[in-house]
């Protein structure tokens, strides 16, 4: 079991969406989240004078899939996400070590669906 992390641009997630369901991925939690990453924030010129700002929008996915699900669910990410410019996103995967249904009490890959 995988616990998938995505870090993407707010005008992406719907296609992002659109190719996880295609990969039959539904189970997903968003969250709108800021940071930065190389670009450190947005530049602009206010009065000719460069101005940077701290912390830009993203959108955090987090996905728990079971092994078998793992390499299409990151290319459908990377599909849906990519831009080819600057900032497209991160995609970090993490070992899940348990996974349980509170309304079942389900343990495992059976409990992530």
């Amino acid at each position: 079991m995988k616990l998938i992390i995505a870090i993407i641009q707010p005008h992406r997630l719907e296609q992002v969406k659109k190719e996880l369901y295609k990969e039959e991925v539904n189970l997903i939690t968003v969250s709108e989240v800021l940071g930065h990453g190389r670009q450190k924030g947005i530049t602009e010129v206010y009065r000719g004078a460069k101005e940077t700002g701290n912390l830009l929008r993203k959108i955090r996915l987090e996905i728990a899939v079971n092994d078998s699900f793992l390499n299409r669910t990151i290319q459908a990410i990377v599909r849906g996400a990519k831009t080819g410019s600057t900032g497209d996103g991160k995609i970090f995967v993490m070992d899940l070590q348990e996974c349980i249904r509170i309304r079942t009490e389900e343990k495992g890959p059976v409990a992530i669906g």
